[in-house]
């Protein structure tokens, strides 16, 4: 699973004009579902992100995880996250999980979002989508379950 997580003072997202979600302050966070991703590492991921403290305290220090400070999520689906573009001009999305896998991957990583109760705002899978975002600071984390997981 890959996730480009951006500090946000306000985030939306609209299909054809029409408004699907909207937060204010908080994370916009793209998320790509890989071929061999799970609920396990789905969960993992989430509960990752839940735990990063990437937003400032008093002291303008990254102390302060989203709960802290009260922030809510855009959740968008972008299987573009995992574009391969090792050979020639045109990307590859071969790593990238077939929409009957991702779609429900990506609802439960939601759920697990919101299970621990932050307000959680989405697109629609799969659907040509418009986002506008104002990035805080700016601060944008990847975030790479290959990468950034623990092997335990």
């Amino acid at each position: 699973m890959r996730l480009v997580v951006q500090r946000v003072s306000g985030a939306r997202v609209s299909v054809d004009g029409t408004e699907l979600g909207a937060i204010g302050a908080g994370s916009l966070v793209l998320a790509g579902i890989g071929v061999d991703d799970t609920e396990a590492i789905v969960d993992r991921m989430a509960d990752k992100l839940l735990a990063l403290r990437y937003f400032e305290d008093d002291d303008g220090r990254t102390n302060r995880d989203i709960a802290d400070v009260g922030g809510s999520m855009l959740v968008v689906s972008q299987f573009t996250l995992y574009a391969d573009v090792r050979r020639g001009r045109r990307p590859g999305f071969t790593p990238a999980a077939s929409p009957d896998v991702a779609a429900p991957l990506v609802e439960h990583f939601i759920g697990r979002i919101r299970s621990a109760g932050i307000a959680v705002e989405t697109g629609r899978f799969g659907a040509e989508m418009a986002v506008e975002l104002v990035n805080d600071g700016p601060f944008t984390l990847v975030l790479d379950s290959d990468r950034d997981l623990a092997s335990s």
